[in-house]
């Protein structure tokens, strides 16, 4: 129970403060004190709420702000503004844009703008008000004037002295006035004679209470940051947890924990994603005080060890209790289906059906107790779950047996009909549902489990020169590791000695190994080919890319696409609208039914409950979520939450990044031309020479291709580099007394040096078409030859465009190249639109250009500059060998350096939508038309019902076909084909 004191304003009467109190008290749990100036609720109901009443019936609540806001670049900025006030239970009402926050609730500005610098961006500052006083005779009516000041929260600074008082604030100036005049005093505008001959002697004051203010806001920052800095994310195990109306108890209860501000509830997996700073004791205790149990999940691999053992327990238990109520349902079925009587018509009768009873409420006590009990639980706390619908539907056709035999008088001779197989046989088949579906479920998280597997168990490491096996978490941080042939990759380090090839596959999707020696990385659950390493641990545990990956599949798995949080809202009132139908059902048989009304009754009404448990719509998006998710993890896409996927399947333009993204983003020296004796072989040692300690971009790309060819680099030139143009130096060679003046660099470096390139002029040309950048070598002082510097496509970029396109992509690249150089490449590449030369900062506009031309754009690239692009794009993809501020800005991060990562994340999008959406067809349809079915709908033309047992046994069904569907994911491949 919360309770607000609420400020109120336009209240000129206490029947309007009558009619505000009326309103409010008619609110669920509400009580409310209410006066011409103020509110005093107190209510279980959010605060937003509370103020729609007030506001609904015409009058002022709250503060109002309206503060301008900086720092925003993009809708992610503005989306997670947003979230934070859309979060607050302060906030009732807030409008974000890059510039403007309007909002209203019982924030003040101060606390606004802590938050708003603590999610990064700043509260422009606010504007100055000067206002001329009179009537204070003295200090303590300045220190009046003061203390009612700095009683307002939205007044950030102030001074005042007898005459004026300079005021920054958010406030209007006719409020200000107005609180200036409650104390018996004048305020007036003051003109700007006046602040101007008051401005030097309210500054040193002004100053000294800014410097105060801010040192209090930096405190609090400081601690607000703290508290960010002290959140984590936990993995709880759940059980008790078998439909879509327990996942929404447990969020809320889970929720309603102070210092928790987000949980995802997978009821695939049975598990929750709780993100805040609340302690996990609390949380499990809000879980058990909410009638379900819930554990800590302390790593990957005991939680991998405590969700098999509670799947196979599970698993047992629904398979033993299946089989104990199916051995008891199925002869009495048969014993009705073939003629017998199954109608109370004797004393004999009597007995035989009241022995029956007896083992049957055995039955229901034993092998169907745990439906009961959850059903009380759920009842204790005010809400109703899969669990109350079969104890409702059981529980009754046993009751109604129970009494038929006890008191056969008190009902016609047509109505006493027992049903008591009806009772063993819904327990048995919706347990034995339960028992399939655990089985299916088992499946759904293959491609994490293969991930866990990859990272061994053991170690050996190296002390004193000895070698010594060890347990993995006895591993730590700068210790030496021996990695033999064959074996697999414990931790994350970097090579001290040795030379081995390593199969990266399981990262990065690559099939061909990859060359590692002495100061290479390598990464946990690779795999050693031939040679042995001896490597130094650099990151251990939940450090190691691996942990990483595993987690951010984990947390992907556990999120909610857009579709789910549907079907979420609708599970939370769908148990009890069943409950309704029921009823009205069962009324209406009783009621206009045919005779005997009362067996009418009781079958429609135990059939509606069984038929519509929501177990498949609970089901329905989070196994498609974990199985694509994790299918996805295969191909090397990791994915960082549901909602990028559904968004990603109705992309319908990719953006591309040239550098390192089209291309290598490895500059190399593709072609060499000699116009003078030198060879080819001794242009390149000459110019990687002069190179070999230089810093440009392209220096590598020479010395690179001279070691490549082992040509042999002189140490001793001297170099000077001339920005804009190339590079000057002086070679001496000992070994053939011979001195170099080298000339390396664009035209122009010549052309200043008198160096004529005339010849060089057609060859200039036709590289430069090529999309190579020409780069021109004098050798004392003539023109000695060109070098053709590139950066090349990857070896697939070309195929996996034509893919794009045949998927019926628009392929757009966008590079800061020029318009050649960018041609040239995109013709190699088989792409169709070219947009060159946009600046880093550019890249964002330009997205979101194309965004208003009505296109949902994916942007593909790898450096920091396409970071804002990253965010600004509906969906954002990061090659994993680019940056990390690239990665942190994109929802997907490919780990393979290949572009065909990217049809494939679109296409195991698509796939994933595709299935949910069948999911939730087949789950809505199944309730849309089983429940009519059920309630008797087919009578009119038939003359027959439903029988429970076939409800019991399609509502089991129904899961399973979920659960199968959804499993379907697990042998999904993209297509590599181009048309």
């Amino acid at each position: 129970m919360a309770e607000f004191h609420l400020p109120l304003s336009q209240v000129r009467c206490m029947n309007c403060a009558n009619k505000i109190k009326a309103a409010l008290t008619a609110l669920p749990n509400t009580t409310a004190d209410v006066d011409t100036k103020k509110a005093k609720v107190s209510t279980e109901e959010p605060l937003r709420a509370i103020f729609s009443v007030i506001e609904d019936l015409g009058y002022g609540v709250g503060q109002q702000h309206s503060l301008p806001l900086a720092g925003l670049s993009c809708g992610r900025c503005v989306a997670k503004v947003q979230q934070a006030f859309d979060q607050h239970p302060l906030v009732s009402k807030a409008t974000v844009t890059k510039h403007q926050l309007d909002i209203s609730g019982l924030i003040s500005t101060q606390e606004i703008s802590e938050i708003v610098t603590v999610l990064g961006y700043r509260v422009e500052q606010q504007p100055t008000i000067t206002l001329a006083l009179s009537g204070l005779s003295c200090g303590k009516c300045v220190a009046k004037v003061e203390k009612a000041l700095g009683e307002q929260a939205d007044i950030s600074q102030f001074s005042v002295t007898k005459n004026s008082a300079v005021i920054s604030s958010a406030l209007t100036t006719t409020t200000l006035i107005e609180i200036i005049e409650q104390l018996g005093f004048q305020a007036t505008i003051a003109s700007p004679e006046f602040s101007d001959t008051t401005a030097s002697t309210e500054q040193t004051n002004a100053e000294t209470n800014q410097k105060q203010h801010q040192a209090d806001i930096d405190t609090k920052t400081a601690t607000q940051v703290e508290d960010l800095a002290n959140q984590q994310t936990t993995q709880f195990l759940l059980t008790g947890m078998t439909c879509a109306s327990c996942v929404s108890s447990v969020e809320k209860a889970i929720l309603n924990v102070a210092g928790v501000l987000t949980a995802n509830i997978n009821l695939a997996e049975r598990t929750a994603l709780v993100s805040g700073t609340a302690t996990n004791i609390d949380i499990i205790t809000a879980v058990i005080n909410a009638g379900y149990g819930a554990e800590i999940s302390e790593d990957e691999h005991s939680r991998r060890q405590r969700q098999q053992e509670q799947q196979t327990t599970s698993y047992k238990t629904h398979i033993r209790n299946a089989i104990i109520a199916l051995s008891i349902g199925v002869p009495l079925m048969a014993w009705g289906v073939f003629g017998g009587s199954m109608m109370i018509d004797s004393t004999a009768s009597q007995m035989g059906w009241g022995f029956i009873g007896v083992i049957t409420l055995v039955l229901l006590v034993t092998t169907g107790r745990h439906f009961y009990v959850n059903a009380y639980k759920a009842f204790l706390h005010h809400r109703a779950s899969m669990d109350t619908l079969v104890a409702l539907g059981t529980g009754a056709a046993w009751v109604y047996s129970t009494l038929v035999v006890i008191a056969p008088d008190w009902f016609p001779p047509q109505a006493r009909h027992v049903y008591y197989e009806a009772s063993a046989m819904i327990l048995g088949l919706i347990t034995l549902g339960h028992a399939l579906e655990a089985k299916a479920r088992t499946r759904t998280s293959q491609a994490i489990e293969r991930l866990i597997d990859l990272q061994p168990q053991t170690a050996i490491i190296v002390r004193n020169g000895e070698e010594i096996e060890v347990e993995l978490d006895q591993v730590q941080k700068g210790m030496l590791v021996r990695l033999r042939p064959g074996a697999k990759v414990p931790v994350d380090g970097v090579v001290e000695q040795g030379d081995s090839y390593i199969d990266e596959s399981m990262l990065t999707g690559e099939p061909l190994a990859v060359n590692k020696q002495s100061g290479d990385t390598i990464h946990a659950g690779t795999i050693n080919q031939n040679g042995s390493l001896l490597f130094k641990a650099e990151q251990i545990g939940n450090d190691t890319m691996l942990a990483r990956i595993i987690q951010l599949v984990r947390q992907a798995q556990s999120s909610k696409p857009a579709l789910a949080k549907l079907a979420d809202s609708i599970s939370a009132i769908f148990v009890p609208a069943v409950m309704i139908i029921a009823t009205v059902t069962a009324m209406a048989w009783y009621y206009f039914g045919p005779q005997p009304s009362a067996v009418y009754m009781l079958v429609t009404a135990t059939t509606v409950l069984i038929i519509a448990c929501p177990c498949a719509l609970g089901l329905a998006t989070p196994m498609s979520v974990t199985v694509g998710i994790g299918r996805a993890a295969e191909y090397g896409v990791l994915i960082r939450d549901a909602e990028a996927m559904q968004v990603a399947a109705n992309i319908d333009t990719v953006v591309l990044d040239k550098t390192g993204t089209i291309t290598e983003g490895k500059p190399r020296v593709t072609e060499t031309i000699s116009y003078s004796d030198h060879s080819k072989q001794t242009l390149l040692s000459l110019a990687a020479s002069l190179e070999l300690h230089s810093e440009h971009p392209l220096a590598k790309a020479f010395v690179q291709e001279a070691q490549a060819q082992s040509l042999t680099l002189d140490d001793n030139a001297q170099f000077k580099a001339i920005p804009g143009l190339g590079v000057v130096g002086n070679l001496s060679s000992p070994a053939t007394k011979t001195h170099y003046e080298l000339l390396l660099g664009n035209a122009a470096l010549l052309e200043q040096h008198d160096i004529s390139t005339e010849m060089a002029q057609a060859d200039n040309l036709k590289l430069a078409q090529t999309g190579a950048t020409v780069v021109f070598f004098a050798v004392n002082q003539k023109l000695a030859g060109v070098f053709a510097v590139s950066d090349p496509l990857r070896a697939d970029s070309a195929a996996a465009i034509s893919r794009l396109q045949a998927m019926k992509l628009n392929v757009v690249m966008l590079t800061g190249d020029t318009e050649v150089t960018a041609q040239a490449i995109a013709k190699q590449a088989g792409i169709d639109r070219v947009i060159a030369g946009v600046l880093p900062d550019g890249k964002a506009q330009l997205i979101t250009d194309l965004q208003q031309q009505g296109q949902r754009i994916a942007m593909v690239g790898d450096g920091i500059n396409d970071a804002p692009a990253l965010a600004q794009a509906e969906v954002g993809l990061a090659m994993g060998s680019g940056s990390d501020v690239a990665i942190e800005s994109a929802q997907f991060t490919l780990m393979r350096h290949s572009l065909h990562g990217v049809a494939d994340a679109l296409q195991l999008s698509q796939a994933t939508l595709n299935n949910m959406k069948q999911n939730l067809f087949g789950a809505f349809i199944y309730n849309s038309l089983g429940i009519p079915i059920a309630a008797g709908l087919l009578f009119p033309f038939t003359g027959t019902l439903l029988s429970p047992v076939v409800a019991g046994a399609a509502m089991a069904l129904s899961s399973i076909t979920v659960v199968s569907n959804a499993n379907r994911l697990r042998l999904f491949t993209p297509n590599k084909k181009e048309s």
